[in-house]
């Protein structure tokens, strides 16, 4: 195994290369995001979307808000869009933006820039990531609830409630299933006794099972699909980019400042997007395989 220690604008990582996987640092945007929790990609313009929390992500104080930057991670408009409380995951469908916004669902229109929608989840106390299907069904995780909500036929409602998701936070839809990454069942704060694993919900049957063994891999954020068959899944609490395998192997490709959140993949850019929230940044690697 090779180690390489890199400086980047004040981040200090600690590179490895696993599995034929090198990640090079490419840039990190200016410090003046505001604790950034959810960067997307957006092919209709051609820029990225991060959720800024600017403060407690359980305040309803309105100082969250979107900023919009270039794929090159220059800020194009810092206050793109504001009106919100603590918003952290994000989603794409057509030209609408879902963001994850404490206890509702904001909807936005890009085009227009303005917020269309907001939908209140019922007991949600702690909204997190979402995700979009192929029928364009909205689901969002609740870690504090151990619930995901679902948004289908303008309606907003739970669509699963179980312990056994401890404390889910990233979603992605692959094929007909969502994967789950769990943050592990909180015991102080956000400290875990066991962390999360990831686990896979089918869409149709609700019939939930774990990725592996359930050996523990993380306080795990977000989780994107690397295009070769594994994901790439952050630790927030450890400040960690990792891969993990279908069979729910895990090995660590960077170390972090605390704070690694709720990433994105861009394939055709052989890119990795990650958010720093405690930093203040987003950063890119590139994927050289």
């Amino acid at each position: 195994m090779k180690r390489l220690t890199v400086m980047l604008t004040g981040l200090f990582m600690s590179m490895h290369v696993f599995a034929n996987t090198i990640l090079t640092p490419v840039w990190t945007s200016p410090a003046e995001l505001k604790n950034p929790e959810s960067v997307i990609y957006d092919p209709i313009t051609k820029l990225l979307y991060v959720s800024n929390v600017n403060g407690s992500p359980l305040d309803v104080d309105g100082n969250g808000f979107i900023s919009q930057l270039s794929v090159d991670g220059k800020i194009q408009k810092l206050h793109w869009l504001d009106e919100l409380n603590a918003p952290k995951g994000l989603a794409l469908n057509g030209n609408n933006l879902y963001v994850s916004d404490i206890n509702e669902l904001v909807v936005i229109d890009i085009a227009e820039q303005r917020i269309i929608k907001r939908y209140p989840a019922e007991g949600a106390k702690f909204l997190n990531d979402v995700a979009v299907d192929k029928q364009g069904n909205v689901y969002v995780s609740d870690m504090m609830t151990d619930r995901i909500y679902r948004l289908a036929d303008d309606k907003f409602i739970i669509w699963m409630e179980d312990p056994a998701l401890e404390a889910p936070n990233g979603l992605l839809v692959e094929h007909n299933n969502l994967i789950v990454a769990s943050w592990g069942h909180m015991t102080n704060g956000f400290e875990t006794e066991t962390p999360g694993h990831l686990k896979i919900i089918d869409l149709i049957t609700h019939q939930m099972k774990s990725l592996g063994d359930q050996s523990p891999a993380g306080n795990l954020d977000g989780i994107e699909a690397d295009g070769q068959g594994n994901y790439l899944v952050t630790d927030w609490l450890n400040g960690r980019l990792l891969k993990i395998t279908p069979q729910g192997h895990s090995e660590t490709l960077i170390e972090f400042n605390q704070g690694s959140a709720d990433h994105t993949v861009m394939p055709e850019k052989d890119l990795v997007i990650v958010p720093m929230m405690m930093d203040n940044v987003i950063t890119a690697f590139r994927i050289n395989r």
